[in-house]
């Protein structure tokens, strides 16, 4: 049997039509989303969700808001239930906590802002529940009484998506400082060799993560601040943001000179010199 969204909001002796779905999912230049706000600062979740573009009055009219966010890893992860009410206009000059800009740049005009009351109803679905959102995913704001979300899981505590391993780890580059706690764990607890691969340009760099304080973590958070980590072959390249995976992970007690090897190794098998972005 399925169970929807709108069965917990019905049960809880809520008008489906005063409730709107609003799913948070934009990603700052800076790399933080509002996932990661609502994670690790909620107040500052509610002080970017309280503020919102006066072209969007009208569809964010309902009394309730049903807030979810888009974790890095996929999914849809439902984040509160607000009893909203608009108070009036927000100050331009408002910096905003996900840009770090002001509001009236983020919205190319005037916004309004809304005074949100986060609502003992649904409590203990926080951080739980999960739903599919479905096609509309650029929809991001939706009508609970014409939307049936389907719940696809429901969890005793919050978690994050468990690491899938050295072997199986994809990501973008730009992705990696909002990747789960433990993800970030795991790779600053590893060196080895690397592949960066560019889906614009169709060209690939192998590298290596030597250092025993951050490993991976730390040696592509150079790449997510730069675009090229300082290496000569992706300065001259296309601006791109590469999709990173690990080609292979070196023991704890491998040296400086022995990753350095297998990076050459690989740059071997991969011709990363001749068909790559390799320079040396």
């Amino acid at each position: 049997m399925m169970f929807y969204f709108t069965d917990i909001l019905s049960k809880s002796g809520l008008a489906l039509s005063e409730v709107r779905l609003l799913r948070h999912q934009t990603k700052a230049p800076n790399g933080r989303t509002p996932y990661l706000l609502w994670r690790d600062k909620r107040d500052a979740f509610e002080e970017y969700q309280s503020v919102q573009a006066e072209s969007n009055r009208a569809k964010l009219s309902g009394r309730y808001w049903a807030s979810f966010v888009a974790p890095p890893t996929g999914g849809t992860l439902f984040s509160g239930l607000y009893v909203a009410e608009l108070v009036g206009a927000s100050p331009k000059e408002k910096i905003d906590p996900l840009y770090e800009r002001p509001d009236g740049d983020r919205y190319d005009g005037n916004c309004d802002s809304y005074r949100l009351t986060l609502s003992p109803l649904l409590s203990n679905y926080i951080g739980k529940l999960w739903v599919e959102w479905g096609l509309g995913a650029r929809s991001w704001i939706q009508r609970a009484d014409r939307q049936d979300k389907p719940i696809v899981q429901l969890t005793r505590e919050f978690r994050e998506e468990e690491f899938p391993g050295y072997t199986h780890f994809i990501s973008n580059i730009s992705d990696i400082p909002t990747l789960p706690r433990g993800w970030l764990e795991a790779l600053k607890a590893a060196c080895g060799v690397y592949l960066l691969a560019s889906a614009r340009t169709g060209e690939w760099y192998v590298g290596s993560a030597t250092s025993k304080e951050g490993g991976f973590h730390a040696r592509w958070l150079n790449y997510s601040a730069d675009g090229h980590g300082g290496n000569i072959g992706l300065k001259s390249a296309e601006p791109s943001d590469y999709q990173v995976t690990i080609l292979e992970v070196c023991g704890s007690v491998a040296t400086y000179n022995e990753i350095l090897e297998t990076e050459q190794l690989w740059k071997r098998k991969l011709q990363s010199r001749d068909m790559g972005l390799n320079r040396n």
